[in-house]
């Protein structure tokens, strides 16, 4: 029996339909959907709040709604700000003990020294808050808020250089092309605000360092649309956003309008979800020539705002200036905010260097968490303070008394967690008294982000996304949830 032509009754019969006419009819029902959503954005919105997860993946109440990464690239030392060790002091200069170092591989840069010697913290600690947390001299402002943040001093990563390590801190693994933290957010959680994008990354400008790249906030295998989406300090805060000059804001809508037309009728032809992404994206697109303009425009923030964060925060790209605006996107309801910041790789010269760091970071990142707490949102906001590894307890090259560096360390660092379901004014894990291994409650870059995707109401398990025949996921096949930090 031949088919009959579509007539416009609302019933189509499926009796003799062929295969391309029922995938065609289907493809067409879900553009008509993607079309309702963009005419009633809010009613999207509302039912995607209704159901934020599918079935399986939320498997506890949510404590964080968001999440803002501040992103050491480089490898902060953790002996010289979050791990005392009395002993590196009492044998300065001794070689690094073989019962300690038990032949676990260095780099090319130290593994063919001579000689291991050890080096002590050149900042003295102390004990704050109530908790009496052991934080460094060289971050005064991170120690007023000692009783919010859970300082954890036994991570530790398989990677020990910088490329390898950085992307996996950023994506779960240490080849490049996996989709990152903040794209497997977006792709599980959605996006809370209609007229930014869920992802958002922004670097600190002039800071040099290791390369940052754009495959660190890419999504990877997952659809185009969960990208981060990078913030630049200038007036073309987001590439490509701004119309050209002489075409205003109705004929951009009226081109957008015929070019959705043409996208429609390739959807209905095709069913391919590569569409249905565009036609999205451009009109998130359209909603972020006016969103953006407003959120970078600091001007409506009182001066103690700036104050508190420091005297660069009123500089567009410093990372004061970034800590504030990610506040304002946290306002404004974008999912996750990452911040990278580099510099902390102190092969030599570490004494300044790391002083210039903490000069750069110690007062911003603490401001974001009281301006948080004033508002009401460090509950339900996680912050974390990060790097991709740590530094070495021996010097790297001849240690000569005043001067020295410190190689990359995998097996040991010291990160903080704040805010989001994150018990404050807590320590949790110990290296052991070179500071070279951990001794007690590992916990590996898997782990991290199981704990990071539980505190938002995610079963890091049941969050996968099927590729090539696989079903991936941000832990692969490993991480374990943190309890005991846990509010």
């Amino acid at each position: 029996m031949k088919n009959q032509p579509n007539l416009c009754t609302g019933f189509s019969p499926s009796l003799g339909q062929s295969r391309r006419s029922f995938l065609n009819q289907f493809g067409s029902g879900l553009g008509g959907l993607a079309l309702a959503s963009l005419m009633n954005p809010l009613g999207a919105s509302n039912a995607s709040a209704a159901n934020a997860l599918p079935d399986g993946l939320s498997h506890v109440a949510p404590k964080a709604k968001r999440v803002i990464f501040l992103f050491q690239s480089g490898g902060p030392s953790q002996i010289e700000m979050f791990d005392p060790k009395p002993r590196l002091h009492a044998e300065q200069g001794q070689e690094l003990p073989d019962s300690i170092r038990q032949g676990q591989r260095l780099t090319g840069m130290s593994g063919n020294q001579a000689s291991l010697p050890l080096v002590g913290s050149m900042a003295k600690f102390a004990q704050h808050g109530e908790s009496g947390q052991w934080i460094s001299e060289l971050l005064p402002y991170t120690a007023k808020i000692a009783d919010d943040i859970c300082i954890i001093r036994s991570m530790y990563t398989e990677a020990i250089n910088h490329g390898p390590g950085v992307t996996f801190m950023q994506t779960g693994s240490q080849f490049p092309g996996r989709p990152s933290i903040g794209s497997w957010l977006s792709y599980g959680l959605g996006a809370e605000s209609e007229n930014l994008p869920g992802f958002v990354v922004m670097t600190t400008k002039g800071q040099g360092g290791q390369p940052l790249v754009s495959r660190l906030w890419g999504s990877g295998f997952l659809p185009g649309k969960h990208d981060g989406v990078r913030l630049r300090p200038d007036k073309d805060a987001v590439l490509y956003l701004n119309s050209p000059d002489g075409v205003s804001r109705a004929s951009r809508r009226r081109m957008l309008d015929s070019i959705q037309e043409l996208h429609h009728m390739q959807l209905a032809k095709t069913s391919d979800p590569v569409v249905e992404t565009r036609i999205a994206q451009y009109e998130m697109a359209f909603r972020m020539q006016a969103s953006i303009p407003e959120v970078t425009d600091l001007s409506d923030e009182p001066e103690h705002i700036f104050e508190m964060y420091g005297p660069e925060a009123k500089t567009p790209g410093k990372f004061a200036a970034n800590c504030l605006m990610a506040r304002r996107l946290a306002e404004r309801g974008v999912r996750f905010i990452q911040l990278y910041h580099p510099g902390w790789d102190q092969h030599g010269g570490l004494p300044s260097g790391i002083k210039k760091q903490c000069l750069a970071t110690d007062q911003p990142a603490a401001a974001l968490i009281k301006d948080l707490k004033a508002r009401g949102m460090l509950d339900d906001t996680l912050v974390v303070w990060a790097g991709e590894f740590g530094r070495t307890n021996y010097c790297q090259g001849k240690f000569s008394g005043g001067d020295f560096g410190r190689d990359h360390h995998p097996l040991c660092y010291s990160i903080w967690m704040a805010g989001g379901g994150i018990k404050g004014g807590t320590s949790y894990g110990e290296t052991d008294e070179y500071s070279y291994n951990v001794v007690n409650n590992g916990v590996h870059v898997h782990d991290f982000h199981a704990t990071m995707m539980h505190t938002l109401g995610i079963n890091h398990e049941q969050l996968t996304y099927k590729y090539q025949g696989r079903h991936f996921r941000l832990t692969d096949v490993h991480g374990h949830v943190i309890k005991d930090i846990l509010a």
